[in-house]
């Protein structure tokens, strides 16, 4: 492992080599680097960011992923794209969202997710009278949770010398977050709550962020969204969701890290069960004292249809094999970007909306419509006169596989056009009003994102207690970590920054780089 001349082609050594430019990767990256660790990132396309990237078309910025983004509250502990950003000297100006989500339901069933949580609380109650008890006590243990969470600083739970310091700072935090970590939402609502429609309204709010119901979502991960969406608020970060990755990118740069883009991972190189480095498609080998895979689990170690992952089958450890056998991969999304004259969206209507029409079709091909349109929190992404709509629905890869280039395009316009119906139900009009057109299928979205199947991270093959079985930062390979949304604890962006300050943190304390004190 000794440094290796430039001109053999080789970089010298790292300490760190993180794959993959998304959020996850970015967080692990800069976190290193502002400890002093020397770290490189190796992204495959021209922009950083993944799913949590940007790109711009004739005057428009579009989000590539969701623009619903928790993280970016000013207190505690749970604002974790705060903090990365303010850890290496960065901040994104952002611009609060006063409703989280507008539900549009079967039989008529209007819901508004209010930033203000007593209004919210107090409109629900209004559409379920007889269920006011079940209603306070469900979201009430959801803050209890929150509150566990916001107490502590989120760092690699796989530390026993930080679990011991966590445990004298907030012992009591530490024992009530403990008790949840087996239980699932489905568990707890349906201890309390008995109407068949509320229940499955609260299905509706675990799927819209964990593409799951609540009998498979974990109840960690619904106190932090469910409670940080009233107490941080949701706030949409000037200039578009890229611009988290860019300034994260600075970040790192700033700290005397390197970002190469156009640079795709053929493989990890291990020696003695150890991984040593990466080579790239080129032939290129980097050397590094730890590497980072933020591609997804499936991509890292193996998956169906997967002809060659970044890890050799004879070093794939059993466990990830077990992991393999408890997880499938989320359905990928159909989603189109529009730019549309901005007459059609009137003064008032809230940013964020989903649209299901049949409760038995929230899990089907392409079942729930979710709707943003970030220019009514930042009218600077797109021309004047002009609003931008990003509409996407869940879609398996399995419905687009094996299409020649006549059915694929002919299947494209046909489901996004399906798809502009369901907004039109919203925005009556809309069809006439579009003057730019972007269609995304899970196709694209594994070609250009580097996803398995497009997935946007892991779904339990079968209901599993809450969070205990999720995989962490560390692997069965000395030296060789995962970061990212097929990690505990899973999907969104601040879940996959909990994911890089836990990851960065394990990295941290074998290279004796972490500070001894917690933040605060």
């Amino acid at each position: 492992m000794n440094d290796l001349k430039k001109d053999e082609g080789y970089s010298p050594l790292w300490d760190a080599v993180v794959i993959g430019s998304g959020i996850g990767g970015l967080v692990t990256a800069s976190q290193l680097s502002s400890k002093g660790a020397k770290v490189l990132v190796l992204e495959s396309y021209t922009i950083p960011g993944g799913s949590g990237g940007s790109f711009q078309r004739n005057g428009y910025t579009f989000d590539v992923g969701a623009s619903m983004i928790f993280g970016f509250g000013e207190s505690g502990h749970t604002n974790l794209l705060t903090r990365a950003l303010a850890d290496v000297g960065e901040n994104c100006e952002t611009l609060p969202d006063p409703v989280q989500l507008k539900y549009h339901l079967p039989s008529n069933l209007n819901i508004s997710v209010d930033r203000n949580y007593d209004k919210f609380i107090s409109d629900l109650i209004c559409k379920f009278p007889h269920e006011a008890l079940g209603i306070k006590t469900f979201y009430g243990i959801c803050w209890q949770v929150f509150n566990c969470l916001d107490a502590m600083p989120l760092l690699s739970i796989e530390d026993p010398a930080y679990l011991a310091k966590v445990f004298f700072k907030a012992p009591f935090a530490c024992l009530g977050l403990a008790r949840w970590l087996p239980i699932n939402v489905g568990d707890v609502a349906r201890k309390y709550i008995k109407d068949p429609e509320l229940l499955q309204f609260i299905d509706i709010e675990c799927f819209c962020w964990s593409v799951m119901p609540a009998s498979k979502t974990p109840m960690i991960n619904a106190g932090m969204v469910f409670s940080d969406r009233h107490a941080g608020g949701i706030n949409y970060p000037k200039g578009g969701v890229g611009v988290i990755a860019q300034k994260l990118v600075r970040g790192l740069k700033k700290n005397g890290g390197e970002i190469r883009y156009k640079s795709r991972v053929k493989k990890v190189l291990i020696k003695n069960k150890r991984a040593i480095g990466v080579q790239l498609i080129n032939g290129n080998k980097i050397y590094a004292k730890k590497i980072v895979s933020n591609a997804t689990r499936w991509d890292t170690f193996g998956g169906e249809g997967i002809k060659e992952a970044l890890i050799d089958p004879k070093n794939v450890p059993s466990s990830e094999k077990r992991w393999t056998n408890r997880y499938n991969p989320s359905p990928s999304f159909l989603s189109i970007h529009l730019g549309v004259d901005s007459h059609v969206i009137p003064k008032g209507t809230d940013c964020h909306h989903l649209i299901l029409n049949e409760w038995n079709e929230m899990e089907k091909e392409q079942g729930v419509a979710f709707v943003s349109m970030p220019t009514l929190l930042d009218n600077s992404l797109a021309p004047e006169g002009k609003h931008i709509i990003h509409a996407f629905t869940p879609s398996s890869i399995k419905e687009w596989d094996g299409l020649d280039s006549k059915a694929y395009n002919e299947k494209k316009e046909k489901d996004a056009n399906t798809l502009i119906s369901k907004i039109d139900k919203i925005l009556p009009g809309v069809k006439q009003s579009i003057t730019h057109k972007e269609i995304g299928s899970p196709r694209s979205h594994r070609r250009f994102l580097g996803r398995y199947q497009g997935s946007y991270g892991p779904i339990p093959s079968t209901r599993l207690p809450g969070l205990l079985p999720m995989p962490f930062n560390s692997t069965g390979i000395n030296d060789f970590f995962c970061v990212g949304d097929s990690c505990f604890p899973g999907q969104g962006l601040n879940a996959v920054a909990f994911s890089g300050f836990a990851c960065a943190h394990r990295i941290g304390a074998q290279l004796n780089i972490n500070p001894w004190a917690l933040p605060d």
